[in-house]
């Protein structure tokens, strides 16, 4: 055990003691303090002003030019939900005495104010709760309706939404009137509520009606640029031989139709004795010559070289292949001095003016894309460039491994700005059914899996649900099979307060077996 010497412990304790000492005075001067409402009820809604003052130990109130604000909170503490706290705001109060702040008050119940403060003079902080309660007002819990006494009054419900109905007027124990529920709230089927004018705004509850449109629903997929078969031509030789001379020596030259390509030199005997045949035929006459001359064309011979043997009355050594059609030279396998063989590809020619996309589409969107929509065309290879083509053609089969069907699109290429092989991002407007049918917002449904619903505005602030069957959805829109009509007017924003109104509506009704007479 450690002693310390008498003269250090006596000087530490006074030294606690002394410390104490000026804690419990300070303490005990921000005790005599006290925040106070100015009033204890306010309202529930937007800008409300929480007021409060400060009293001094002999019960005056303290200027707020002398009161420097800490730390404010308002929360529902008293009420066990401390979680749910709102901003608050100084504002400019009207009497010199008082501290005021601006809120938004969501709810109807308890709000405790914790508020800290400096004040001149005093060597501690000053620390209160101050407790509102925070009421509706009539016309949220009922709506704008004819002259009182024109309507009959069920029952009361709990007005924080308790299973608690009362046949008179009440309070609950917070001292919040009791709600009163009318008979025209039960004018429909189960659920129908009414809300008053005020809590819709508040909700942002919004409604619109319901009607026949076109349902276009977006197609998305991907593909590749490719040439169109339609305008690719392949330069092929029909007999053996060399070649002499390339006029086009590169792959990608552009071509004309007609343009001189290569000059062979022939080298196939069977080619050889039909010039031989033909140029006998030309010297006997008669139908013979016509007959010779087609066996020359099926070589590739030109007519341009039949018509220069029948004037020389030679044979030709040397041939000339042209472009069949005008183009970009996509393949070139010939070179100078090559030796090919009858069936051997010498040129490949493609018009790129015009190429097809090949786009890989969902097997369960295909059914929407036909022939002759319109396509838009997205490329990361020149960003901020879209295109538009059309719907050539549906290929009637289905990818087992990725489950999806081709669909070729045809795009003008004028400019020549895209590439056979480009990634492309695909979207198609597609029109679901086949015409205008009925849709509402897929917002507005409310969907639990097995059961659809919808609220339907009566007018009034009257909501009624109704159960409806969908169809087709489209973007932000879903078809309605059944259900509803056209022209009635259903609930698009707002939704979940009016389906919290219908299902406590439905569990209240439950506590009543028949109406209750005020």
């Amino acid at each position: 055990m450690v002693r310390l010497p008498k003269a250090f412990a006596i000087a530490a304790l006074a030294a606690v003691v002394a410390a104490i000492g000026v804690w419990s005075i300070a303490g005990a001067q921000s005790q005599t303090y006290k925040f106070e409402a100015v009033s204890e009820e306010i309202p529930v809604g937007e800008r409300v002003r929480i007021e409060v003052r400060l009293h001094d130990p002999s019960g005056k109130p303290v200027p707020a030019g002398d009161i420097d604000i800490v730390s404010t909170r308002l929360d529902m503490g008293p009420d066990g939900m401390a979680m749910m706290d709102t901003p608050l705001k100084p504002v400019p109060a009207d009497a010199p005495d008082v501290i005021v702040f601006e809120t938004k008050i969501v709810m109807a119940g308890r709000w405790a104010l914790t508020i800290e403060a400096e004040i001149d003079g005093v060597p501690a902080p000053v620390k209160g709760i101050v407790i509102y309660t925070a009421v509706e007002k009539k016309a949220d819990a009922t709506p704008a309706t004819p002259a009182a006494g024109e309507r009959k009054i069920r029952y009361y419900r709990n007005p924080m939404g308790l299973p608690d109905i009362s046949p008179v007027p009440k309070k609950d124990s917070m001292g919040m009137d009791y709600i009163p529920v009318y008979e025209d709230d039960f004018a429909g089927p189960a659920g129908t509520v009414r809300v008053g004018l005020e809590k819709m705004q508040r909700a942002g509850v919004r409604t619109a009606p319901v009607e026949r449109r076109d349902l276009v629903r977006a197609v998305r997929g991907a593909g590749t640029v490719m040439a169109d078969e339609a305008r690719v031509a392949l330069v092929t030789a029909r007999f053996d031989g060399f070649v002499e001379r390339l006029d086009v020596r590169t792959t990608g030259g552009t071509v004309t139709a007609g343009e001189p390509l290569l000059t062979a030199w022939i080298e196939s005997d069977e080619l050889l004795r039909k010039q031989a045949d033909y140029l006998s035929a030309l010297s006997r006459g008669g139908s013979d010559v016509e007959r010779a001359a087609k066996n020359l064309r099926l070589f590739g011979i030109s007519s341009a070289v039949i018509a220069e043997m029948a004037r020389t009355r030679a044979p030709a050594r040397v041939v000339t292949f042209d472009a069949p059609l005008g183009g970009t030279v996509i393949e070139k396998p010939s070179l100078d001095g090559m030796r090919f063989s009858a069936g051997d590809t010498l040129f490949k020619i493609a018009d790129l003016s015009a190429l097809w996309v090949m786009v890989e589409i969902a097997e369960q969107d295909l059914a929407f894309v036909r022939p002759g929509q319109t396509a838009r065309l997205s490329m990361p290879a020149m960003p901020g460039d879209t295109r538009e083509a059309i719907v050539d053609f549906v290929y009637p089969d289905i990818g087992m491994a990725t489950r999806s069907g081709r669909v070729r699109l045809v795009v003008p290429n004028a400019d020549g700005r895209l590439k056979l092989g480009h990634f492309v991002s695909v979207e198609i407007d597609t029109l679901v059914g086949g015409g205008p049918a009925l849709a509402v917002p897929v917002a507005s449904v409310i969907d639990d899996g097995t059961r659809q619903v919808v609220f339907v505005a009566r007018g009034n602030g009257l909501f009624e649900p109704r159960d409806v069957r969908l169809g087709a959805r489209a973007g932000a829109d879903v078809e309605i099979r059944e259900g509803l009509a056209a022209g009635e007017e259903i609930v698009t924003s707002g939704i979940f307060l009016i389906d919290a109104e219908s299902n406590l509506q439905t569990a209240l009704s439950a506590f009543t077996a028949e109406p209750v007479a005020p």
